[in-house]
């Protein structure tokens, strides 16, 4: 389990990014589409739905695996403090992590490449980059909104704008994200909340409260 919850957080690593002026903040709801490249295992998963909502202070992210269902990231992005909620047998918890107080010894093994020309996604023109991975057999292709912030997908280190299409290594083998939707508007605030039948406990309290040995027949 400690597998999938780390996957999950990297998401929230803190990344360099460069510098972009004419870039903007995005305030609404991204969906993206997650596809298993690994064909014996797309039926067991044909659609994988990710939406993150953000009001540019706050990020809600949305998720689900099969090992640990529906997933809730809530992070306030000024703070660099965030809440991972998930359901389980033994209660609901939002776990806690403070990510200022976590030291960056996790390296990204992507490397980036910039290539030339771009795509359309949903009408809006993306820039091409290439990117590899020591579990990639080949460069796969990244595709970006130049003119919008990547600190609400960062996926890659020095990524020039936000991710639209992208792939990663998982547990699973290889992912594929690809954006479906984008909505502007501002998210309820509520969305941002940590639900009141949630405990909230750090990451060791969590995995401490899981043990084998705690848990009830």
């Amino acid at each position: 389990m400690k597998n999938y919850l780390y996957i999950f957080f990297l998401v929230s690593i803190p990344l360099s990014n460069l510098s972009q002026k004419k870039q903007k903040p995005f305030v609404g709801m991204l969906e993206y589409k997650i596809t298993i490249m690994d064909t014996s295992l797309q039926k067991l998963n044909e659609y994988r739905p990710m939406k993150i909502y953000t009001n540019d202070t706050l990020l809600r992210i949305e998720n689900y695996s099969e090992q640990l269902g529906p997933q809730v990231f809530i992070k306030h992005l000024i703070l660099n403090k965030s809440y991972l909620l998930i359901q389980t047998p033994m209660g609901n918890f939002a776990i806690r992590t403070d990510h200022n107080k976590i030291k960056d010894t996790i390296k990204p093994k992507y490397t980036l490449k910039k290539k030339c020309f771009g795509k359309k996604i949903l009408g809006k023109r993306a820039k091409k980059m290439e990117v590899s991975h020591p579990d990639f057999k080949e460069p796969m292709e990244l595709l970006y909104y130049k003119d919008i912030k990547n600190k609400y997908v960062t996926v890659y280190p020095n990524s020039p704008g936000l991710p639209v299409k992208y792939y990663i290594s998982s547990y699973d083998g290889i992912l594929k994200y690809e954006l479906i939707q984008m909505k502007t508007y501002t998210p309820h605030k509520d969305l941002f909340g940590i639900p009141s039948d949630y405990q909230k406990v750090s990451f060791d309290e969590f995995m401490n409260i899981i043990k084998p040995e705690n848990k009830q027949n």
